[in-house]
């Protein structure tokens, strides 16, 4: 059976959302996500799965529309005012989004889940793809790594309530800025080739994701990437979340990293990240202009310029 022309983007490339084709002029993007409980405070909660879920729109270079929630409720073992609370998490950030809520579903479950089903706007023209890098490109990610070694310290009563503060913040920030600017400023718009977000795959999980899409290799500079605070010493203790070893089983085969095994800054590279920041593939002189305009508009995270697009064999990862 032919597939239907106006998908614009479907499954395979491993892309972060769907879009389909409406017009000449508007295409819609549409995603879900949701998952268990990173921190304890049920607001803060919601607010970082509902920035995770929007995350998926920014990273295919359009804006939320509407929302629907998916929360999953242990209604035997925990207080009604804990699911309000998550919601009214999402909501706030929902609403700082410029999206609108407009329903959702909610089921009897023995574990707290929440998040949301987003559908976004885009004109079909300016879809960002994680399979658009070029060699020449740079790469630019907007928010440090390491939230799931932080994450899994603070679950284990390791990490102070400053920490937890800090983490909270970073999580719950949209990646909405970056992309206005991309929009707004045609001069960083035409030299951003591909984007996608870094999630639960970790760094070089979805860095092969779009190396592979991209046709080319990515070599990251280490001393480049963005790290948390108190991440890589809690890596070297080995507070290093399930998900990493995960991932690190499943991609390693892409990666050449050069350290020795389990190496803290390795697994750093594999830990499984809620809501991330952009990854974006582009000319270095509007990677450049995007920097100095975040930083302009006190754009808080960490964001730097990590590695660069090769002609090179499709999917490999470099840690240089």
């Amino acid at each position: 059976m032919p597939q239907d022309p106006n998908l614009l983007v479907g499954t395979e490339t491993s892309d972060d959302a769907g879009v389909y084709r409406l017009s000449d002029d508007t295409a819609l993007i549409q995603t879900v996500d949701f998952f268990t409980p990173i921190v304890d405070d049920p607001y803060d909660f919601g607010r970082i799965a509902a920035a995770n879920s929007l995350s998926d729109v920014y990273a295919m270079g359009g804006r939320p529309l509407l929302c629907m929630n998916i929360l999953a409720c242990p209604v035997k073992s925990m207080d009604q005012s804990v699911f309000r609370r998550v919601v009214e998490g999402g909501l706030a950030v929902i609403r700082e989004a410029g999206a609108l809520l407009v329903g959702g579903h909610s089921i009897e479950d023995t574990e707290l889940k929440y998040g949301l089903a987003v559908t976004g706007l885009v004109h079909p023209q300016r879809v960002l793809r994680n399979g658009g890098a070029r060699p020449g490109d740079v790469l630019l990610l907007t928010k440090p790594l390491g939230t799931g070694i932080l994450s899994t310290a603070i679950k284990g009563g390791l990490a102070d309530a400053a920490t937890e503060r800090q983490l909270v913040a970073l999580l719950a920030t949209l990646n909405r800025l970056p992309m206005e600017i991309v929009g707004e400023d045609e001069a960083v718009r035409s030299g951003v080739h591909g984007c996608t977000d870094i999630t639960g795959f970790g760094l070089f999980g979805h860095v092969h994701e779009m190396a592979e899409a991209s046709g080319a290799s990515i070599r990251l500079q280490r001393q480049a990437l963005p790290i948390l605070p108190e991440a890589r010493a809690f890596a070297d203790m080995g507070i290093i979340p399930e998900g990493a070893y995960r991932n690190r089983n499943h991609y390693r085969q892409w990666v050449r990293s050069g350290l020795p095994e389990m190496d803290s800054l390795e697994m750093i590279g594999y830990d499984p990240q809620t809501s991330g920041g952009l990854l974006l593939a582009m000319e270095r002189d509007a990677a450049m202009r995007l920097q100095d305009e975040l930083q302009r508009r006190g754009y808080l995270p960490e964001c730097r310029v990590i590695g660069e697009v090769l002609a090179g064999e499709p999917g490999l990862v470099y840690l240089d």
